[in-house]
């Protein structure tokens, strides 16, 4: 059981350093056309779609970053109740929340899939581009889903990152 667990750690962990890489790589692209698109203004010559690009690489940017964020434990909380509470009692709450978190994501993962199987079968598309636009909840429903196995992670260890900043 400990076998596949670890197996299961280091995939979630290779996966969260990949969407992080893309993450990182949408905010060069969204440095890169928003640059271009200033400087080409000045010439008469804008890009077109800039709009679009930048819409759709900044959900990506966004749902990319949240499974590190979370490996992290990088998220804003205030724990001032919490730690008025005896040891017991935050371990209580501490996997209560993880849990009901961990439901929300997954829930949160369904619905997106859906949400792209729809506009799939819709066959929306960005308004100057057209470019299709399923595939984006596609990449937020794959990334819920490996926040919810960060979460996992710790609720197996409790107090520790999975990964260090």
């Amino acid at each position: 059981m400990n076998s596949i667990l670890n197996t299961l750690s280091t995939l979630v962990k290779g996966l969260v350093f990949f969407l992080t890489v893309i993450s990182g790589l949408c905010i060069l692209l969204m440095m890169t056309i928003t640059c271009l698109d200033i400087i080409l203004r000045l010439f008469g010559h804008p890009i077109t779609g800039v709009y679009d690009i930048i819409k759709l690489t900044s959900a990506i940017t966004i749902c990319c970053a949240l499974p590190y964020t979370t490996a992290v434990k990088g998220h804003v909380s205030v724990e001032y109740f919490f730690h008025k509470l005896n040891r017991r009692n935050r371990i209580i709450v501490d996997t209560i929340t993880r849990v009901l978190t961990m439901s929300f994501f997954g829930l949160l993962a369904y619905r997106c899939f859906y949400y792209g199987l729809a506009l799939y079968n819709s066959g929306e598309a960005t308004a100057t581009l057209q470019i299709p636009t399923f595939w984006v909840m596609y990449v937020i429903s794959f990334s819920c889903v490996i926040v919810v196995f960060v979460i996992f992670e710790h609720l197996l260890h409790p107090g520790k990152e999975m990964i260090k900043p």
